[in-house]
């Protein structure tokens, strides 16, 4: 199944995808990614509420208030671009609630940063509680899968050794549109994930290039902190990210790009950036 976040007639709501469109249900995201509500097939059969996609303002696919971990330079590529060895252990930092954003949403950047990048990722977002979780239980508790752009601010992102300051800025993680459940994705490790700017192609994988996969991600994280319902995973980018050119042909992104993140079976997540 297929769920967002939407705003709709001045309210906000958890709703399913369906060949009918959206339709609102009486639940929240955060009851539904626990399991606290169920969607029923016979439900979808006989709902009448359904709401074409083109009339909804899609939030965050992810609750606000839940942990964003995020792990860096999980590409054999992405390393090989940037010149780097490929890590031992996988390399953990975070972003926060400020920075979410949902499909169609614009972001702001920053005037205390220049040179601001993008990123395509897979986000994987936990649907029970983990703690010490082994690497072959590992998806058995994944609620599903996303698009999330990892926006970076470099120049801030490289002032000292943690990179945190040039990840957290304000809408610098767009999610979305849609949070597709586990099932009808299957293996995480076998997806294209693809960036288009202003309609050209930047980055262009599959999730198989990863160092750490999906599963060891899990593991591995929950080996030092509980991973909560509703908790994201940026699990890397590919090669093709801006600071990947050489320093003469880097054009950072500016107020009017478009950027979209597209993933196999996750559909698009789209944004434009602003001054």
């Amino acid at each position: 199944m297929k769920f967002v976040h939407i705003q709709h007639n001045g309210s906000v709501s958890c709703g399913i995808v369906g060949e009918r469109g959206v339709l609102p249900l009486e639940a929240s995201l955060e009851d539904v990614i626990s399991g606290a509500y169920a969607v029923s097939e016979e439900q979808l059969a006989t709902e009448q509420g359904w709401i074409a996609e083109e009339q909804v303002v899609f939030e965050p696919c992810v609750p606000r208030g839940s942990k964003i971990v995020c792990v860096g330079l999980n590409y054999r590529n992405h390393a090989k671009e940037a010149g780097l060895p490929v890590p031992e252990y996988p390399i953990l930092f975070n972003k926060f609630s400020n920075g979410l954003v949902g499909h169609q949403g614009s972001v702001t950047l920053p005037a205390e940063a220049q040179n601001c990048d993008y990123e395509a990722e897979l986000g994987v977002v936990i649907g029970k509680k983990a703690k010490n979780v082994g690497k072959e239980e590992a998806l058995e508790y994944v609620f599903g899968y996303c698009n999330v752009n990892d926006l970076s601010a470099r120049d801030l992102q490289n002032r000292t050794s943690q990179w945190m300051l040039g990840k957290v800025l304000d809408g610098f993680c767009p999610v979305g549109p849609y949070l597709v459940t586990a099932d009808e994705v299957g293996d995480p490790n076998e997806l294209d994930i693809k960036l288009f700017l202003n309609g050209e192609q930047r980055q262009s994988s599959n999730t198989r290039d990863m160092i750490f996969t999906v599963p060891e991600v899990i593991s591995y994280i929950s080996t030092f902190m509980t991973l909560e319902p509703g908790d994201i995973i940026l699990t890397g980018t590919p090669e093709g990210v801006i600071a990947g050119y050489p320093q003469d042909q880097r054009t950072w992104l500016k107020p009017g790009d478009v950027m979209t993140v597209e993933i196999e079976k996750l559909g698009s997540l789209t944004n434009v950036l602003k001054g």
